[in-house]
């Protein structure tokens, strides 16, 4: 569906040369003056819109926005051919506008910036009939003064020199040319992804890898590719190949990985993780160039780990612990329990049930597993793939895996168990007089005086996403929360990001025309109000439970 957008802020308030008119007369007035520049402004080629100013020069910079018609600008039929081509357009449009202002070097000029996955922003949209930008600029000033002749200056050259840059797709010089190439390149990127996340749901697989990715990355804290010599693309087992066909790259082998528990194995730094991690990252599109753009993984699944003191509400943990004791429980005794330590400590004392005696039935309910495992065998029982990473090269060992099983045989522990949906009504919030809604980066999300650590749900790796997350956990719990359960306040949240797109924030608190958030899946924001210490919950008479 395609999100509907709020008409401009304002009707025009006059042409660029009107506005420059504007900001000469402010020339030397307080800093404040700079607010009779509010307004939209025909260029044109476009329209720039002045939404708000900042306060004084030492606050945030202002807010604008630039929209002209697709066919103005000479957009590419294929960019417009459908939502899937359009978010991509967008998402190409927002890195094209930072590219210019960097090529340009305008220090005054900002937008937020793209990383290295193609994602819903709504800091530049396309539609049919308007393509959009939203970004910043630093009104300049000396102290609290305004420099009306710099102003004028900017937005006489700057701002729409880079706004053409970015809007130009019809000129014929060989910069535009190799844009509108690149534009067509990430269209085609993303809707090759999205196929392949279709055959995945079509064959029933859990993840695919394509034949010759380049899954390892320059460091553990870049998102560039790994280059140079001895660089080892990524080439899938016979035993697991499949070949599927897409519309641009067209037939493309690879790793199918089926549903049920697949081991990954392998010594040290043999590319374990770096395989897990590009699977954990499929489920989402990533730009060319990147390297894992055909990785695809099951749009639901979600990394699993350790998070030592994260609140839990209301959340059925029996099947693995039947009684708390003690807080100070590691990693380990939630994943195995060897035979000695079984004879050591009676079960009847021991109230933790590790994954190993459950993952059979979570295989058998429909649940799939992906695991790295290094020091223990316990799972290879259970198995029904075991893929071993040896310098980077993926091997299928399962019948290895399972000559070791009958050669050194464990006593099975398995124990079933039924996995029922108990679904939670969360309680609304109550308001408060001054609310609070940021993001700190990736990891911490503030809620009026609470905050809600993160860092351990690995699908939130763009900063748009988390300040996106921040805003909903405040609508959910303030606007929508009281009676439905969590699944059905995601779905109602879902639709309403589906009709309305980002902006659906502004609804919740979020200033008018945000420009810094990018789409978050539901279930990651889902994990973030399960993580809100201050949930409260509905029982099923009404009866309110605090965390």
């Amino acid at each position: 569906m395609t999100p509907r957008y709020e008409a401009p802020s304002r009707s025009i308030s006059g042409t660029d040369a009107d506005l420059l008119d504007q900001l000469r007369y402010a020339d030397g007035r307080p800093y404040g003056f700079y607010k009779n520049a509010l307004g939209a402004w025909d260029y044109g080629d476009f329209t720039l819109a002045i939404d708000h100013v900042q306060a004084d020069p030492y606050a945030l910079p202002s807010s604008l926005r630039a929209w002209t018609r697709p066919d103005a600008m000479g957009l590419p039929e294929a960019a417009l051919a459908s939502p899937d081509a359009r978010l991509a357009a967008g998402d190409f449009i927002a890195r094209a506008f930072d590219e210019a202002i960097r090529a340009r070097g305008a220090r005054d000029v900002s937008i937020a910036r793209a990383g290295a996955l193609i994602l819903q922003r709504s800091y530049a949209t396309v539609l049919p009939d308007r393509v959009e930008v939203r970004f910043q600029v630093k009104l300049p000033a000396r102290g609290r003064t305004i420099l009306g002749k710099s102003a004028a200056r900017l937005f006489d050259v700057g701002v729409p020199n880079i706004v053409m840059d970015c809007f130009d797709f019809v000129s014929e010089d060989p910069a535009t040319t190799r844009k509108r190439s690149r534009l067509l390149a990430h269209v085609a990127a993303y809707e090759d992804y999205r196929a392949l996340q279709g055959v995945l749901e079509d064959r029933g697989w859990v993840s695919f890898v394509a034949d010759e990715a380049m899954l390892a990355r320059r460091s553990g804290v870049s998102e560039a590719p790994l280059a140079g010599d001895g660089v080892v693309a990524f080439a899938a087992p016979e035993s697991l190949r499949a070949t599927v066909t897409l519309p641009h790259a067209g037939e493309v082998s690879g790793m199918a990985i089926p549903p049920g528990l697949t081991l990954i194995v392998g010594g040290g730094y043999h590319g374990k993780s770096t395989l897990l991690e590009a699977i954990t990252q499929g489920v989402y599109a990533h730009v060319p160039g990147d390297g894992r753009e055909l990785v695809a993984t099951d749009p639901t699944a979600t990394k699993v780990r350790a998070a030592d003191g994260r609140a839990v509400t209301g959340v059925d943990i029996s099947p693995f612990i039947t009684h708390l004791i003690d807080e100070d429980t590691s990693a380990t005794n939630l994943l195995i329990r060897d035979t000695r330590m079984r004879d050591l400590v009676a079960a009847d004392k021991e109230p933790i049930t590790p994954l190993v005696d459950r993952v059979t039935s979570l295989t058998e309910a429909g649940i799939s597993l992906i695991m790295v495992v290094g020091g223990s065998g316990a799972f290879l029982d259970a198995a029904d793939r075991v893929l071993m990473m040896d310098n980077y090269h993926c091997l299928d060992v399962t019948s290895r895996a399972r000559s070791v099983v009958t050669d050194l045989p464990r006593p099975r522990t398995d124990a079933p168990t039924s996995w029922e949906a108990a679904p939670r009504v969360p309680a609304a919030k109550a308001r408060v007089d001054r609310p609070r809604t940021k993001a700190s980066g990736t990891s911490v999300l503030t809620i009026d005086r609470s905050t809600i650590d993160i860092s351990d749900v690995a699908a939130v790796v763009d900063p748009g996403q988390a300040e996106a997350i921040a805003w909903c956990v405040r609508g959910v719990l303030e606007e929508m929360a009281g009676k439905q359960s969590m699944p059905d306040l995601m779905a109602k949240l879902g639709r309403r990001l589906a009709s309305e797109g980002l902006d659906a924030v502004c609804k919740f608190g979020a200033r008018s025309y945000p420009a810094f958030l990018a789409r978050p899946r539901l279930i990651d924001v889902g994990a973030a109000i399960n993580r809100y210490r201050s949930l409260a919950l509905r029982e099923p008479r009404g009866e309110v439970l605090e965390s």
